[in-house]
């Protein structure tokens, strides 16, 4: 394991944000567990029933309002200060959807699908902030087109956003860490052999071991909130 690295990849699941009292998705209990993705989370299902799909994203979207940030996200948030302040870099990608490294402090933080309290046009494109619930009602801010807006997020089917801004960061990177990740998620799943091919030293830190936990080097497992900081301060962050 690099000593002190200066360039940090990290990649968050949502096992970052479960202490936080959000949903994790793949584990037993998980929300694809209770509810059927593709009749929630497809393309497919909003447009055979945008109301049944905007009214899930609506719940969603409450749970993530009322949720604060965790250790592990105020851990990130410092980590990426202090290497800042020596000249380094923290690339925070998360698969989350939700703005709670926003809110703990992380300053650069690249959401690969998406956001939930943004909204996008299908009409025009124009993604806009919004935190209130979403209907067919609601007209876009920018065209006015009435019952085309739909949550910012990437369903199944679709893809993820920022892909090359990652891959660019992921070369340039001397550590590669992934936190409450599934491992189950492609292409995030194979970004630690990525990294593994460029030769950079890569953990993951989880409850329990992901579906890729063969591909890391190094791995300490633990609730987020504990075993992330705790990891953080092994590398003086």
């Amino acid at each position: 394991m690099t000593a002190s690295p200066e360039t940090i990849f990290v990649l968050t699941g949502a096992g970052v944000s479960a202490e936080s009292g959000l949903g994790t998705f793949r584990d037993r209990g998980g929300i694809w567990a209770r509810f059927d993705p593709m009749r929630l989370a497809t393309p497919e299902a909003y447009a055979a029933d945008p109301d049944t799909v905007l009214d899930f994203y609506d719940h969603r979207r409450r749970g993530v309002v009322a949720a604060a940030p965790n250790a592990a996200h105020a851990a990130l948030a410092r980590a990426e200060a202090r290497l800042a302040e020596r000249g380094g870099r923290l690339f925070l990608c998360t698969q989350n959807v939700d703005d709670l490294h926003e809110r703990a402090g992380s300053q650069a933080v690249t959401h690969m699908h998406g956001e939930l309290l943004k909204a996008r046009c299908t009409a025009c494109g124009t993604v806009t902030p919004w935190r209130a619930d979403l209907s067919r009602a609601e007209s876009c801010p920018a065209c006015a087109t009435v019952g085309r807006m739909r949550p910012d997020v990437v369903w199944f089917g679709e893809m993820p956003m920022h892909l090359d801004a990652i891959d660019a960061a992921l070369a340039a990177a001397d550590l590669f860490v992934a936190v409450g990740t599934s491992g189950a998620i492609y292409p995030a799943a194979g970004y630690v052999r990525q990294a593994r091919a460029l030769g950079i030293p890569t953990c993951e830190i989880n409850l329990e071991p992901p579906d890729n936990a063969d591909a890391f080097d190094d791995a300490r497992y633990g609730p987020a909130s504990t075993a992330l900081p705790r990891f953080l301060a092994e590398l003086g962050l």
